[in-house]
């Protein structure tokens, strides 16, 4: 088997669960959004059909929420969640919050500025899906950890 970003990706995501005597549960998210917002719940579907247990927090003030977080003004998307010590912004793929909670790189979080037409929550019937970064960001200045186009890491 010839191994790629996406197989290594996948294995690592799956490895990082394993614990001797059996396999414990991804650790749960708490997700802030809009009442309003219908993408966001179609990433929280995402999510929780990759196996992540997602709590959904509407709040009416979500810019407070994101200051609060550290989220980059520049970062920032429609919703904030929070998982594992970790803030993810906007349309984050699940492969990349597993590579993520994999690798526990020493930043703040992850994040998808705007939102990508085809990124998880954002696809469009009868577009293709555009190629967009997941940002890594923290104290220094946000870099691009992984590639996407719709929900495939490139």
């Amino acid at each position: 088997m010839t191994m790629n970003r996406r197989t290594f990706t996948l294995l690592a995501a799956g490895a990082a669960l394993l614990v001797p005597g059996g396999v414990r549960a991804a650790p749960a998210m708490t997700v802030h959004k809009d009442p309003t917002c219908g993408c966001c719940e179609a990433w929280v579907d995402h999510v929780r059909a990759a196996g992540y247990e997602a709590q959904v927090v509407e709040v009416a003030a979500i810019n407070t929420v994101k200051a609060k977080l550290g989220v980059p003004p520049g970062l920032r998307s429609c919703h904030t969640a929070e998982i594992d010590g970790y803030v993810l912004e906007g349309h984050v793929p699940a492969a990349a919050i597993a590579r993520l909670l994999a690798e526990r790189p020493k930043v703040r979080g992850l994040a998808v500025p705007g939102m990508p037409i085809g990124s998880p929550g954002m696809e469009v019937e009868g577009r293709d899906p555009e190629s967009y970064d997941v940002m890594a960001f923290g104290d220094s200045e946000p870099k691009a950890m992984m590639r996407f186009r719709g929900n495939i890491a490139l």
